[in-house]
């Protein structure tokens, strides 16, 4: 029988285009905003972009939804990704449109990219290399390449070890976090072509 992945659904921008790129990877995958799917799934994506703010609201707007997934993943040890907000979600808490808790799995705060460079612009957007760091170098999933970035805040993260891998927009951001089976991206994979599809087939093939 095949996986099924859960893609979490709560209003997300990205939802179907993420949809579709783990279809192309090959997943089995249910688009869901219910709490039971979600605690009974092999692998759990979390996609997202606009505010940290109204991200973090619409998934607690659910209910159940964040126990579900807090259940599955920090207690059933299921395979998680999340993408862009989706990742940053992971984080204490935000600082977009004030002060926001995260889920708070991986300890940070995403706050403003800030660069001292005026002539760097923000939003980060468009390409950007994703280097890894030498204590990730062998994560089963995230690997040196190039992906398509579009962010105006960033993932601080407290915890060096848990900062997979870094790309530079005048500074050095967190393009990945990774602790045990949480995994999250700042990059776009279903945006970033051969590199993202093949980003989300190892994620497929993940066993941590």
């Amino acid at each position: 029988m095949a996986e099924v992945v859960a893609l979490v659904d709560y209003g997300a921008g990205n939802l179907h285009s993420v949809h579709n790129a783990l279809n192309a990877a090959g997943a089995s995958v249910t688009v869901t905003a219910d709490p039971f799917v979600v605690r009974a799934a092999d692998r759990i994506v979390l996609p997202g972009v606009g505010s940290f703010k109204s991200c973090a609201e619409g998934l607690r707007a659910i209910p159940q939804m964040v126990e579900a997934m807090t259940e599955r993943v920090q207690v059933g040890g299921a395979p998680f990704l999340g993408i862009c907000v989706g990742m940053q979600l992971l984080a204490t808490r935000g600082l977009e449109h004030g002060e926001t808790p995260g889920l708070g799995w991986i300890a940070g705060e995403v706050r403003l990219i800030e660069p001292t460079d005026p002539s760097i612009k923000v939003p980060h957007m468009g390409w950007n290399d994703v280097a890894m760091l030498p204590h990730a170098k062998d994560h089963a999933v995230i690997e040196e390449g190039e992906a398509y970035f579009l962010h105006s805040y960033h993932f601080a993260a407290t915890n060096g070890a848990d900062i997979a891998a870094m790309t530079d927009h005048g500074e050095g951001l967190v393009a990945a976090v990774a602790r045990g089976n949480i995994l999250g991206v700042q990059f776009h994979p279903e945006k970033s072509q051969a590199y993202g599809l093949a980003t989300l087939r190892r994620f497929l093939e993940w066993f941590p």
